[in-house]
């Protein structure tokens, strides 16, 4: 919140060793002499996209830092469930000994060849050269080469990736098959779920192209895709085509045409969720608020960096094993559920310090996999992130990369404001949201520190209409989708510039955004939920006279 006052297993892993070390060993043949020529495509990533190269979960960019040489290389932004594979097929010689090469960063890092050698390396600061050969088998015509990264590591990146030997016999002209039986599997008005029936090919089809109209929006490796960032009640016509390693293309599939679902101004999330800040301001019981108010959730701050592109409360406390988790392994067992704050005004962020919109895509994803969240909210604050266009966009596109990777996750991004709307850098934030296809499904605004003055109630309605407007413009949303996109998180009793929002214009809030059907109410924070009349702005209390959780009481009582 704005406020200066506070701101998989070592048996898998051994298992693959294992496995790799006898494919190494088991390499036996009466070899063909390899020519020293390298036979992949794109093999430094300069072309500035993966093509041929497919990556499983689509967890593969192309990104201009850190690169080995050129001005391009790979990043694989690995989960705890994918160890973003990007492979290539290619023709091959049969009989023959191949080498196969690349330079990689990152934490246990293999290369490799699909039912053959591989090797990795543990985890190198910067880029080191893996090697391997590996010979063909007697009718061997093509091969799959790869690099990947392992479970819950963070961001792997490779570059200058090559394969010395012999091309397969004469050149691969033909097409793959078209793709069969494309049709939607499901929708909602921001975006179009489609799967289709496999291609063949005398190579291999290493990937899909998805595309609306004559524009291609997606590549994939499997057989399902999710466009997202559509606008709702609008009708998208898509068609698939199948491509190999040659770089060969199908005609398309089937047109399939489909109207995203009515905004209808219910993104179908709501959220009553106050800020509870652990490490700060005498936290009381969660449980013991949730029974004596009915709150069901709270915003849980912050997450940090608790040094480089590495997630912790407070950068400091684990994620797991600590009090936190306990705490909201309580919250959980009484009924409710926790959205964690990722930033704030202060500290050390992660947004500056993860180098790519990949790698902070993997800590926030160590933090959905540590709690299997349903939501996650960025409070994207001060000259670091906010004032930040790098940052902004990073952020962004960070929150694109996880809600493609767990279905179902909202993304909740929270900013300060003026009495009349968005800031110049929220309205720069809420347009790049747009051109980047980010998919955002709430905007929180925070109406206090604003020069609010007396009248908190018609200045938070007057911001709050703000960014309705600027939604509505940039989206082209109606005022119901609009409204349905947005959250108000306000602070309880005296704000650091005295401005006072009592019960009652808090109780006035709450009903103004239950009649608007808003998506999101919060505030800060349940610390301050006690009475301490003349006490001014401190950590503990409101400094007004109320009642204990006053203000969270009222906060439950939010609908949307």
């Amino acid at each position: 919140m704005r406020t200066s006052l506070f701101r998989r297993s070592r048996r898998r892993l051994l298992a693959l060793l294992g496995s790799a070390a006898l494919a190494v060993a088991g390499a036996v043949a009466l070899p063909g002499t390899a020519q020293a020529a390298n036979i992949l495509t794109n093999p430094g990533f300069e072309s500035g996209s993966l093509s041929p190269w497919s990556c499983t979960g689509n967890l593969g960019s192309v990104v201009s830092s850190p690169v080995r040489g050129g001005s391009k290389a790979l990043a694989g932004a690995v989960s705890s469930s994918d160890i973003a594979k990007c492979s290539q097929t290619l023709s091959v010689q049969p009989n023959t000994t191949y080498a196969l090469s690349g330079w990689v960063r990152g934490s246990y890092v293999y290369l490799g060849v699909d039912g053959g050698a591989s090797t990795w390396t543990s985890s190198p600061s910067a880029y080191s050269q893996l090697s391997v050969s590996f010979t063909t088998g007697a009718s061997q015509t093509s091969a799959t080469v790869y690099v990947h990264g392992w479970y819950a590591q963070g961001t792997y990146y490779a570059d200058d990736v090559s394969l010395d030997g012999p091309g397969g016999g004469g050149s691969d002209s033909q097409a793959p098959s078209v793709p069969g039986s494309l049709r939607s599997t499901g929708k909602t008005s921001s975006s179009v779920s489609l799967a289709w029936n496999a291609s063949t090919d005398n190579v291999g089809v290493t990937a899909y192209d998805i595309y609306r109209g004559a524009s291609q929006v997606l590549s994939v490796s499997g057989t399902s895709a999710t466009v997202s960032g559509l606008s709702a009640s609008t009708s998208h016509t898509f068609t698939v085509k199948a491509r190999d390693a040659a770089g060969n293309v199908s005609a398309a599939s089937n047109a399939v045409t489909v109207t995203t679902d009515a905004g209808g101004g219910d993104t179908g999330f709501k959220q009553a969720a106050p800020y509870l800040y652990l490490g700060w301001g005498d936290p009381p019981s969660a449980t013991s608020v949730m029974s004596s108010t009915g709150i069901k959730w709270y915003t849980m701050a912050f997450i940090l960096s608790s040094g480089g592109c590495n997630p912790a409360w407070d950068g400091q406390r684990p994620l797991t094993g600590g009090n936190d988790q306990s705490v909201i392994n309580s919250i959980r067992s009484a009924g409710g559920d926790i959205v964690p704050s990722i930033g704030g005004w202060s500290g050390n962020k992660l947004g500056p310090n993860c180098a790519t919109a990949e790698a902070l895509a993997g800590a926030y994803q160590r933090v959905i996999d540590a709690y299997g969240l349903k939501a996650i909210d960025v409070d994207i604050e001060n000259t670091d992130e906010f004032e930040n266009a790098t940052v902004q966009d990073r952020i962004l596109n960070a929150l694109k990369i996880v809600k493609a990777n767990n279905p179902g996750l909202r993304t909740i991004i929270t900013f300060g404001t003026t009495t009349s709307g968005p800031t110049y850098w929220g309205n720069r934030l809420i347009e790049q949201a747009k051109a980047l296809n980010a998919n955002i499904d709430v905007f929180t605004i925070m109406p206090f520190d604003f020069g609010g003055g007396a009248d908190m109630y018609g200045n938070t309605v007057n911001a709050t209409e703000g960014l309705k407007n600027k939604l509505k413009s940039t989206f082209g949303w109606d005022d119901a989708t609009a409204y349905a996109h947005i959250g108000i998180s306000g602070m309880n009793g005296l704000s650091d510039q005295q401005e006072l929002t009592s019960p009652a214009t808090w109780t006035q809030i709450r009903d103004w955004a239950n009649s608007h059907h808003i998506a999101r109410l919060a505030f800060w924070s349940v610390n301050r939920d006690r009475p301490c009349p003349g006490g001014g702005v401190t950590s503990n209390c409101s400094g007004i006279s109320q009642s204990n959780w006053q203000f969270t009481s009222i906060t439950a009582g939010f609908t949307g």
